[in-house]
């Protein structure tokens, strides 16, 4: 299969081009913002890497055109919710305009599309939620999540659509740190730290969604599917595991709501999956919580 990845820079893209780049039964073109931060090691005849700019309807419809990709799995996006809100139209153009030129660029050459989206789609008032649950973002980021969403529904491509909650995984010289180890280096050098008790997710660790993704694309799996972690915690009940498992001071550890904290971008309190779609149609399996953290460290 022919497989056209954006996004590859990014903590997915780089989890997804590593899967790829093993696999002998796919030829990977993976794109980019910017130069290959993927390692030289993962690029040669199965996987290679293409600097592509997103929002250049020139550059989108010549890179699909040449490729002719089988699928396109659109994994890049501007994903930090507050940058989103104090930069709208950035957010509008990254995560939406950029979907569409992909879309239509797509529709030329009838490739399949796999669109990856988040939980924050959804206004946080009722989770975990069902893939077929009302969506209502409550901040730009979700909304523009939402937008794209419906442009590639409404398109005639058969499509997918990836969503998933609170991402965290092993740190790399390509993926940038995430929470866990937020946690992890403030507790080491004994730093007290706040953290989010009335919010609720279903963590994912990067290496199922990864999977999930695989099995959505390998089986030609269409319509929306949740693939995330099996388990509701809050942020502050992950920051307790953490600590237990690495024998750090969780005492350093305080449980806030998140009103303690002024952002500019508004966070859904109650979100998470139900993921027995996935797991039903896909036989998607996510490992628990803590046997993620010993893969971790």
């Amino acid at each position: 299969m022919k497989i056209l990845l954006t996004g590859a820079n990014g903590m997915v893209g780089s989890a997804l081009s590593k899967v790829l780049a093993m696999s002998s039964s796919h030829i990977t073109l993976a794109t980019g913002r910017g130069p290959c931060r993927l390692p030289p090691s993962l690029l040669s005849s199965q996987l290679t890497y293409l600097e592509l700019e997103l929002t250049s309807p020139k550059e989108v419809l010549h890179a699909v055109q040449s490729f002719v990709p089988d699928i396109i799995i659109h994994a890049a996006a501007m994903t930090q919710v507050d940058d989103c809100e104090l930069n709208k139209e950035i957010c509008f153009s990254v995560n939406v305009d950029a979907t569409s030129l992909l879309i239509a660029a797509a529709s030329q050459v009838r490739s399949r599309f796999c669109y990856l989206s988040t939980d924050f789609v959804f206004d946080g008032n009722s989770g975990p939620y069902k893939e077929e649950d009302h969506a209502a973002p409550i901040n730009f980021y979700g909304k523009t999540k939402k937008i794209a969403e419906d442009i590639l529904t409404a398109s005639s491509l058969s499509w997918s659509i990836a969503r998933t909650v609170l991402l965290y995984g092993k740190a790399d010289q390509i993926t940038r740190s995430n929470f866990i180890y937020w946690v992890k280096d403030n507790l080491e050098a004994g730093k007290k730290i706040r953290v989010v008790n009335d919010q609720l997710r279903t963590p994912t660790y990067i290496p199922d969604f990864v999977d999930g993704i695989m099995k959505i694309t390998e089986s030609g799996a269409e319509g929306i599917y949740h693939i995330a972690g099996e388990r509701v915690m809050t942020p502050y009940e992950m920051a307790i595991v953490v600590a237990e498992y690495l024998q750090l001071d969780k005492t350093l550890i305080s449980p806030v709501d998140a009103s303690t904290f002024t952002q500019p971008g508004k966070r859904p309190l109650k979100t998470g999956f139900r993921i027995e779609k996935a797991k039903r149609d896909l036989g998607y399996s996510p490992i628990s919580f803590k046997s993620s953290l010993a893969q971790i460290f």
